[in-house]
């Protein structure tokens, strides 16, 4: 093999071994991606039995029902629609009625959103930014002028 072969192969090999590692990553990350949803586009999707997804809104008022031990029941409205979840664990410290929240999980076999972590507002200016612009697209949520930024 003359130099310009050898150098030819080199870089051949470098750029399949680089398309293969970028393949892999894309198929894992494919894997592991939850898809988010507001109630009122549940109706629409078309959900495989247990595909993870994100689910946001707000929390109903009136529907956090405690149960034994850590599991909590709630729902997650956008006005429209409202979704029953579960959740055992220990809830943000912020974690209220008719406050933004997203759920990750799967629905049940019952139609009951099964969540394995929810994540609440971090202070009083801030809303989840794909709950925002969720609610903000139905025309329930108008932010306060405090509460203009999400971030």
């Amino acid at each position: 093999m003359t130099r310009k072969q050898k150098r030819l192969s080199v870089i051949t090999a470098a750029a399949v071994f680089l398309a293969a590692a970028a393949g892999l990553t894309l198929y894992a990350l494919g894997q592991k991606a939850s898809y988010f949803y507001m109630p009122a586009d549940l109706q629409a999707a078309s959900l495989a039995p247990g595909q993870r997804i994100r689910l946001g809104g707000l929390v109903e008022e009136g529907s956090i029902v405690r149960g034994q031990g850590a599991t909590v029941g709630f729902a997650v409205t956008d006005h429209q629609n409202s979704v029953k979840v579960t959740y055992t664990g220990i809830l943000p410290d912020l974690f209220r009625e008719d406050q933004g929240v997203i759920t990750e999980g799967a629905f049940g076999p019952d139609g009951v959103f099964v969540a394995d972590s929810v994540l609440a507002k971090h202070d009083e200016n801030y809303m989840p930014k794909e709950v925002a612009e969720g609610l903000k697209e139905k025309g329930v949520w108008q932010p306060d002028e405090g509460a203009a930024k999400t971030q």
